[in-house]
């Protein structure tokens, strides 16, 4: 057999053995408790990691898991030597998570049952992997792997802000590592290495700007690097970033990158850009990187898609954070994608006015990625920073002021179980113009609307979690329990069925929604005039039956002229039952419409104006003919903000709509103790706040 041959049965076999490394029948055991503690682990390895400080006769069928090269491996080594037991190093994975390392548990980890990436003096499996041939379905994919990721704009951590306005020219990338990373000592290097380096990049790049990127801890002297941080300053040429920035600005714009064992490297080929390196990272010595030190004869040159199919395909291992099962690296990139899109969208810190000590930490949930300081005095915002305010209420700042004002409400997929009560959201409307409900201005809602271009792929999207909404009966809170059919009814029995949704007739919605008929009364009556021989159905707001909010002016006088009224009653079921609608401003219009109900306006509610309702009042601003699906698009899919119940980071509507519906899978039918309690605190609240206000609630 030639050794040709040879090498790749046993590169082949080493490959299949690796993959096998799935589902482990062996116990598995570690010495380190902070391993075992990694919330994360038990997930992506399929199995329980056992906290074990000695070693028993019982464990002679374990894997012994350690992390990495760290200390707390000697033991592992000790043990894996002596019992002849099976070890499996584990480190992060090169797509880690969304903050940094002490923040959060990791979303990808590498096994290793031979050595350790890092550590150049040995055999790691990453090395035995970028050896091995690709298909041509492999190569396909690691070519749209580099697209996904530069779309994406993602690195190994995804905390940090892009900059605000890049100011650097031309220029080359300096990164610098944390002193005693053991990336630096494994692979060949040391604190001459930094040193050479950047005398490197100065010498071999006269003519451009050298960005030195330190770690933030190592200014703040949390951490030591391998830089004079002083002698940087004065040294010509050489601009210090100790900010927090993303990486990926950085690499997109730099003309080479220069790094000793940095994962910045490997992010820089995955960008096309030239690197220099100064010690032996697993990336180096495949013939794509430009490298000083000699490549150990274990390597040679191999094409890049070998090297991303390795090192972020075939090595590691990834978790779905939102259902905690093992996911694809395509999977994860797209959801870090998306928290880096979420995160980025407001400056680093803003002002809040106004929030109850319940809803600030809801307000930081859905603001992560700025700072979000609640009820400063105006001298002592931060400049220019944007004020947060729940819908209309008035800014804390002057009308000369230039500040931008971010207003919230409540998303129209919100909960099972009220806002009133205090159930948290799973959406919110955050929006910079208004706020939809508000039709005598624009908002975002409605620009969106009016302007956007909707492709066939967000139409798409928009029909499926119409149609899911829909089959699955889902409403904004998803309360009540009775059931109730058109057959039920006893006596006048009509071929037209109308329902009138109350309102709370104090909400904001009606004061900036509904210039004409503005009560729930009035509208009744304004029904049945105009509709004498209809089945009139009047349900009132659930908030208002809770007790929570003040019935309107005459409300209790509703079914004087109406039908039947309806109480607790699921709003998603009723609206099969019935053929049309007919409101003021309610949110029950547009929930009518996703199911094929005509609906009758008599405000200007946000889906008003489109074409799509009869509206008995004009806007004229709303000049677009709208589908049904674009409605949808705009309303569910642009305008909301959403976040996972399960992971507590952003998501997308149909993961909301999925955790959704679990949760009301899993709501008991009646309200807890608790709840029942909680509620009667806040009527006691609101019968306070009203008597000190001159009037009740």
């Amino acid at each position: 057999m030639s050794d040709t041959l040879f090498f790749c049965i046993s590169l082949c076999l080493g490959f299949y053995l690796y993959q096998s490394i799935d589902h482990f029948s062996n116990k598995l055991i570690s010495s380190s408790l902070g391993l075992v503690r990694t919330k994360s682990l038990n997930y992506l390895l399929g199995s329980k990691v056992h906290y074990e400080v000695g070693f028993l006769s019982n464990m002679r069928k374990s894997t012994i898991v350690c992390w990495g090269l760290k200390p707390s491996s000697i033991r592992a080594e000790a043990w894996s030597l002596k019992y002849g037991l099976p070890l499996l190093r584990i480190e992060d994975g090169f797509l880690r998570s969304v903050n940094a390392g002490s923040d959060e548990p990791p979303l990808s980890i590498v096994l290793d049952d031979l050595g350790i990436y890092y550590d150049c003096s040995k055999p790691s499996r990453l090395e035995e992997l970028i050896k091995h041939p690709l298909t041509t379905d492999q190569s396909l994919r690691s070519n749209a792997l580099i697209k996904l990721w530069r779309g994406s704009r993602v690195s190994k951590y995804n905390h940090s802000p892009d900059p605000s306005s890049p100011t650097y020219q031309k220029y080359v990338l300096v990164a610098d590592q944390t002193f005693g990373d053991l990336s630096i000592r494994y692979g060949q290097a040391d604190t001459n290495s930094f040193n050479r380096m950047l005398t490197a990049a100065l010498q071999e790049n006269p003519d451009c700007q050298i960005l030195l990127k330190v770690h933030p801890d190592v200014v703040l002297g949390k951490k030591s690097g391998h830089f004079d941080f002083q002698f940087l300053i004065n040294t010509p040429r050489v601009t210090v970033l100790s900010d927090a920035i993303h990486p990926v600005c950085l690499i997109e714009h730099a003309q080479a990158i220069y790094c000793v064992t940095s994962q910045l490297g490997f992010e820089a080929l995955l960008w096309g850009k030239p690197v220099r390196t100064f010690g032996m990272p697993f990336y180096a010595g495949w013939g794509l990187t430009q490298d000083d030190l000699p490549r150990p004869e274990r390597r040679y040159t191999v094409a890049l898609e070998n090297l991303v199919y390795a090192a972020l395909i075939a090595y590691p291992r990834y978790l779905d954070p939102e259902t905690f099962r093992r996911c694809e690296v395509e999977r994860l990139v797209e959801w870090m994608a998306l928290q880096r899109k979420m995160r980025g969208r407001f400056p680093a810190v803003l002002e809040a006015s106004g929030f109850s000590f319940y809803k600030k930490p809801i307000v930081r949930r859905f603001f992560q990625g700025s700072r979000v300081y609640f009820d400063r005095k105006s001298n002592e915002w931060a400049e220019n920073a944007p004020q947060i305010l729940w819908g209309k209420r008035p800014a804390a700042i002057t009308s000369s002021d230039d500040r931008n004002v971010i207003r919230l409400e409540d998303g129209f997929i919100r909960s099972v179980g009220l806002g009133a009560d205090l159930v948290s959201p799973v959406s919110w409307a955050m929006d910079t113009r208004g706020i939809y409900y508000d039709a005598s201005q624009p908002s975002d809602l409605e620009v969106i609307l009016q302007e956007s271009n909707f492709t066939d792929s967000l139409l798409a999207r928009a029909r499926q979690i119409r149609e899911r909404l829909v089959s699955e009966k889902v409403s904004k809170y998803n309360v009540g329990s009775a059931v109730w059919r058109r057959t039920d009814v006893v006596g006048k029995v009509a071929d037209v069925l109308i329902l009138v949704p109350g309102q709370v007739e104090t909400d904001a919605s009606i004061a900036y929604g509904a210039p004409g008929v503005a009560s729930n009364i009035v509208l009744l009556k304004a029904v049945r005039l105009a509709n004498p021989n209809a089945f009139i159905i009047y349900k009132p707001h659930p908030d208002v039956v809770a007790g929570l909010r003040k019935k309107g002016q005459d409300e209790a006088n509703a079914g004087d002229f109406c039908d039947l009224v309806l109480v607790d009653l699921d709003m998603a079921y009723l609206l099969d039952q019935v053929d049309e609608v007919h409101t003021m401003t309610s949110l029950t219009g547009f929930e009518a419409l996703l199911r094929g109900k005509v609906v009758v306006c008599y405000g200007l509610p946000f889906y008003a104006g489109w074409g799509l309702t009869e509206d008995l009042l004009p806007l004229p601003r709303r000049s677009r003919q709208l589908t049904l699906d674009e409605l949808v698009a705009g309303a569910l899919l642009i305008y909301p903000t959403y976040i996972s119940r399960t992971t507590g980071k952003f998501t997308t509507p149909e993961r909301a709509l999925d955790e959704l519906l679990m949760w009301r899978q899993k709501s008991p039918a009646q309200l807890p103790w608790w709840r029942l309690l909680l509620r009667t605190y806040l009527r006691l609240e609101a019968w306070v706040v009203g008597c000190l206000n001159g009037s009740l609630r």
